[in-house]
């Protein structure tokens, strides 16, 4: 039993490393003869069967009609080759970042997919995934979300699509395994809690609600908000007006008081930290809170906005990986 198994790991590392080697990993691949595998499927077995025991019974009982027919199958089977090859050839996948997800939750890994010629019934999927099947691809870019269950925080990688085909009558599998190289970040599991502010920022509830927000000023552009009656006409975004989008006002802000920092507490459990902490920061960050977070070896200067949030949890998301990988460089 022990000596299935190794022969098993020795077999399937042969395997990685070799089609590593073919197939290399990247962002965008298009499909070719050195990534198109083929193979008779269990129906394309039993065809060759039947074709080879017609051929024996017609020159057997020396019916030509028989052996006629014989040919025609297999003729037709050496068609349905070239058709699955056909089916993939040409086929380009591209790797998209898929929505944000915590651990616990599928993560959706987005690969955009078009062909120079029409292919039909593709499927997709990572392994031990549940299969997407695409019934037309062509010229035009279309956008399909691979799931992909996970339990662990930090950097999730996907391993090879498997991109198949049976099309046109079943008889031949044509199939590729691609490496998008498009590993994706899940966020760690947010659990409410309570946490501390730094020294600077303790104060009544009042006090700490208000110490980071933002604030209407004239200090830092935000955004672009509509016009309201009565509002000076020296905030006007005039360009936005002449590009014909409509009267628009910009908005400044400034922060408002000392932000609020968030720390990692080292005598506590580190997986209940992160998962505190990230729970932390969605919900400062849905408060409009300006916000830092302070790791071990790690400081993030404080900042508000889906960006800084996305920094955030991406940055609890590793820890404290990022410290080993800085130390190896």
């Amino acid at each position: 039993m022990a000596n299935t198994k190794v022969k098993q790991n020795r077999l399937s590392q042969w395997w990685q490393a070799w089609i590593a080697r073919r197939l290399p990993a990247s962002n965008k691949v298009t499909l070719a003869h050195r990534s198109i595998f083929i193979l008779p499927t269990g129906f394309g077995l039993f065809w060759l069967l039947f074709v080879v025991l017609l051929f024996l019974f017609g020159t057997n009982y020396q019916n030509n009609l028989v052996i006629g027919l014989s040919i025609l199958l297999l003729s037709l089977f050496n068609t349905c080759i070239i058709y699955s090859y056909r089916n993939l050839a040409g086929m380009t996948l591209e790797s998209k970042t898929g929505p944000e997800a915590y651990a616990g939750e599928t993560l959706l890994y987005g690969v955009i997919l078009h062909a120079k010629q029409v292919q039909h019934q593709v499927e997709l999927s990572y392994e031990k995934q549940r299969v997407q099947t695409l019934n037309r691809i062509d010229d035009k870019p279309q956008e399909a979300l691979l799931p992909l269950s996970n339990s662990r925080r930090g950097w999730v990688a996907p391993g090879r699509l498997r991109v198949e085909s049976r099309y046109p009558l079943g008889l031949c599998r044509a199939w590729s395994h691609v490496d998008l190289a498009n590993a994706q970040i899940a966020f760690a599991q947010p659990k409410p809690g309570q946490y501390e502010l730094s020294a600077e920022q303790q104060g009544d509830d009042h006090q700490a609600k208000e110490r980071g927000k933002r604030v209407v000023g004239v200090e830092e552009f935000h955004g672009l908000k509509p016009f309201v009656t009565g509002e000076s006409l020296n905030q006007i975004a005039w360009k936005q007006l002449a590009q014909g989008r409509g009267m628009l006002t910009k908005e400044f802000e400034q922060p408002q008081s000392a932000p609020q920092w968030l720390t990692l507490d080292t005598n506590a459990p580190l997986e209940e930290q992160v998962s505190l902490l990230t729970w932390a920061a969605d919900r400062l960050s849905a408060k409009g809170q300006i916000f830092g977070l302070k790791l071990p070896g790690k400081t993030l200067m404080p900042g508000s906005g889906e960006q800084h949030r996305h920094l955030v949890l991406s940055t609890l998301a590793v820890y404290p990986d990022h410290l080993e990988a800085s130390h190896g460089r």
